[in-house]
């Protein structure tokens, strides 16, 4: 009688993100999972760490030299808000990529100890496969929602799919005198950055650095791009987007106080539905929102319908994790007083203190 068959124990081991070999091999693995996003790409990780100054790291899970699980991670540190490796960093997206619940399991216990030998004490993931009932964790999935619908097949399918109230606010940003441009150059970057940094700032957020929505673009090339949104030669909205897997998401996105009654943002979302479904795209993913906030309710306004988002965070024993979430009660006064900041100050201020939100 032949003895029953144990599948070999994976390991798992840090990997050196600058080896361009590594770099290849989880490429190929996350275009292949399911639950692979743009986060979990090595091209995400670069980018984030020149961008920001932060680091990239990584660990791997491997079977008889076969790839078979996948943790990125962001080593994210501030002197405001503390220090965690955290999947994916400045990404909504991340976690662990596993072939099965053994081998996320593994990793767990992995990142647990990689991250006590890095002297972080705290670990933060971003989807993937999350932990069951492990101790020092804790997972939750009522704090943000995903939304995620299919495109239409052409440009007035896509207008009719949109609900009736949100179709007209659509319709009136298509009367105005607006003109919408796609690229990458630095004219595209540079009203991009000027209409984001003035939304944020507006919305009580420190801007990120203008560098790392430079390194994202040139890290993600052909599957990167910036709609603007200009009236008369000023852009007013405009959003710097990710296409992975035949999904678009608007990522970072905002418009000027002028955007509202030129219907800007209304048309620039529109735009970007079209744009995508020409370049081959076949969903529309609008991204994070907290519950219950007005972007939630935003974009349940276009038709999309709200998933929920499952995060876990662990921390060391005899340790506490760290707070960046906008809406604590203890970040009231401090978002009261930037949305009061001159621009220029925001904008000079804001990214060092955004590099460390992650």
């Amino acid at each position: 009688m032949n003895a029953p068959f144990r599948p070999q124990t994976a390991t798992v081991r840090p990997v050196d993100l600058g080896l361009s070999l590594e770099q290849a091999r989880i490429e190929g693995f996350v275009a292949v999972q399911p639950d692979g996003t743009a986060f979990h790409r090595p091209a995400w990780l670069g980018a984030v760490a020149r961008g920001t100054g932060n680091r990239a790291l990584a660990l791997i899970a491997e079977r008889d030299d076969e790839l078979c699980g996948y943790l990125p991670l962001i080593d994210v540190r501030s002197p405001l808000f503390g220090r965690a490796l955290v999947s994916s960093g400045f990404a909504i997206g991340g976690g662990i990529l596993a072939s099965d619940r053994a081998v996320a399991d593994t990793i767990l216990a992995a990142a647990e100890a990689f991250a006590l030998a890095q002297g972080a004490t705290s670990l933060e993931l971003r989807g993937g496969v999350l932990p069951a009932a492990r101790a020092g964790w804790s997972v939750r999935g009522d704090a943000h929602s995903g939304f995620v619908r299919g495109l239409a097949d052409d440009d007035e399918a896509q207008l009719a799919a949109i609900p009736r109230k949100q179709r007209a606010e659509v319709r009136k940003g298509l009367t105005e005198d607006l003109v919408v441009t796609v690229g990458r150059d630095w004219a595209d970057r540079r009203a991009h950055y000027a209409v984001y940094a003035e939304s944020v700032r507006n919305l009580g957020t420190p801007v990120f650095p203008r560098r790392l929505f430079a390194e994202v673009l040139d890290a993600f090339g052909g599957d990167a791009d910036v709609l603007t949104v200009w009236h008369r030669t000023t852009p007013i909205a405009s959003v710097l987007s990710l296409y992975h897997q035949g999904a678009v998401m608007p990522y970072w996105g905002g418009g000027t106080p002028a955007a509202r009654s030129l219907r800007a943002n209304d048309r620039m979302y529109y735009e970007l539905m079209l744009h995508a479904r020409r370049r081959g795209c076949d969903r529309f993913d609008f991204g994070r929102s907290k519950t219950g906030s007005g972007a939630h309710a935003f974009k349940r306004n276009w038709g999309f319908e709200a998933e929920p988002l499952r995060y876990a965070t662990w921390t060391a024993p005899g340790t506490r994790g760290r707070n960046i979430d906008p809406t604590s009660d203890s970040h009231n006064a401090s978002i009261a007083l930037w949305k009061r900041m001159p621009l220029g100050i925001a904008n000079l201020v804001g990214p060092w203190i955004a590099r460390g939100l992650g």
